[in-house]
């Protein structure tokens, strides 16, 4: 029996560059956690319905489940591994964890991710305008509520940030 062939890339993960190998049918999904050892990014639906999965490729959030990783090489890729900043979190992971916007935190990367890519593109978000950016997350502990909250002091966080600096 003949092995399977493997493709060879470089893909840029939080800013690092990091030569990879694996089967040429694997999700970015599967290369982040069975390849990379970066396991943060879950697996829930594999289907592309529950967002559990989701990441940042060039500032946007993508279902890692149904992206092939061949199709990242060359684009930069964020997960949740990458959001803070060393010890220091990021304000939407410190407003989640003051707030409990995380309950279970299975659901809470790909929320996280998404919430990034939403404040990054508009600082002052409405609440609609949350509810519909974290639309594809789907928690089952929270009833979203304290994710709103949180998402909202978040942004609160980063625009004083911002004044201050």
């Amino acid at each position: 029996m003949r092995a399977m062939q493997q493709v060879h890339l470089k893909l840029n993960v939080n800013g690092e560059e990091e030569e990879v190998s694996f089967a040429p049918y694997k999700t970015l999904l599967e290369v982040l956690r069975e390849d990379m050892n970066l396991t943060g990014t879950k697996h829930g639906c594999e289907l592309g319905e529950c967002g559990a999965c989701a990441v940042l490729v060039d500032g946007q959030p993508l279902l890692a489940c149904l992206e092939l990783a061949v199709e990242c090489e060359g684009r930069a890729i964020e997960t949740i591994e990458g959001l803070a900043n060393g010890s220091v979190l990021h304000p939407l992971q410190a407003a989640f964890a003051d707030l409990g916007g995380a309950q279970c935190g299975y659901c809470t990367p790909g929320i996280l991710m998404t919430a990034k890519a939403l404040l990054e593109a508009e600082p002052n978000p409405s609440r609609e305008r949350i509810r519909e950016a974290i639309s594809g997350n789907l928690c089952r502990c929270t009833g979203y509520q304290q994710i709103y909250e949180s998402i909202e002091e978040a942004a609160r966080r980063i625009n004083e940030a911002r004044v201050q600096a």
